[in-house]
């Protein structure tokens, strides 16, 4: 049932086309005959786990995304699955609202161009700043970007770089809907219509639509940092829900916090919380990877 009401879900998009595995091993031989896009996953299955399915697609296909659906008590295996590759996970209470959503943000990022370049080997350092207006095309484009750039530094597996983008498009979003906008997610839990509406609402008027997002990025061989500041009132950070409980994969801020926490290496807020710092450090490649 889950696998059906997913796939339906995908093929809202007429674009997209569900392909579907009654388990785990039978996901590899499907995938072994037609690598698709982006492999949506339950993490309990008979025979082997959607965890296993993870590590077995890592080895097999390591720069094919995939997205798991999380239950209640399954969060503890949700962040292992992320840990060792999954691309995103998508809470099955809101399948309907994220999913879709989640597939073209996965690909998105795993689709663009990441192929290697002589520059990369001439390049020392890369200083990037921008100011955006509140307007999420820009928003989603400047997370691709920065991605690329990365891309051109470091010759890093795609998977590592998909991850990196998917933490930046969260950091950007909530800045854009949360700090600019100062849409809570709370409304978006409890009624997403007349939190679609209010967003609609507050893009067009002040002070709102004059508030910027300010992005710093700095690149070098072994590290990356990213601040990503708005112009909005800020929030307590002591308030945040804890990104390392697996509790809080359930909720709309605390899914982007675990993303964010679990693909960046450290994350900072500054006293006022108009302003999140992440650095990713460049992972050692083993020999003859």
């Amino acid at each position: 049932m889950d696998r059906r009401r997913a796939g339906g879900l995908i093929e809202k998009d007429q674009d997209c086309r569900a392909v579907y595995a009654d388990d785990g091993e039978q996901a590899l031989v499907r995938i072994a005959e037609e690598v698709p896009d982006v492999v949506v996953t339950d993490l309990t299955m008979p025979g082997m786990s959607g965890l296993e399915l993870v590590a077995a697609l890592q080895k097999a296909h390591p720069h094919l995304p995939v997205i798991i659906m999380t239950s209640m008590g399954s969060e503890d295996v949700a962040v292992q699955a992320l840990q060792q590759g999954a691309a995103s996970y998508v809470p099955k209470r809101r399948l309907a609202a994220d999913l879709l959503s989640t597939v073209h943000s996965v690909f998105s990022a795993s689709r663009d161009s990441l192929s290697a370049t002589e520059l990369r080997h001439c390049l020392n350092k890369q200083s990037l700043s921008y100011t955006l207006p509140p307007e999420l095309p820009l928003v989603l484009a400047l997370a691709s970007s920065l991605q690329e750039s990365l891309a051109a530094l470091w010759d890093c597996p795609k998977r590592e770089l998909i991850n990196i983008g998917i933490a930046l498009e969260e950091a950007l979003v909530n800045a854009y809907y949360h700090g600019c906008l100062e849409v809570s997610t709370g409304l978006r839990d409890s009624d997403y219509t007349a939190y679609s509406e209010l967003v609609d609402q507050r893009r067009l008027i002040a002070p709102y639509i004059h508030r910027r997002i300010h992005v710093e990025a700095t690149f070098s061989a072994k590290r990356a940092t990213f601040l990503v500041a708005d112009e909005g009132p800020g929030f307590d950070p002591s308030q945040l829900p804890d990104p390392n409980d697996p509790a809080n994969m359930d909720t709309v801020f605390g899914r982007g916090l675990v993303l964010i926490n679990t693909f960046m290496d450290a994350v900072t807020h500054n006293a006022r919380g108009n302003e999140i710092t992440m650095v990713k450090h460049r992972a050692r490649r083993a020999a003859g990877g």
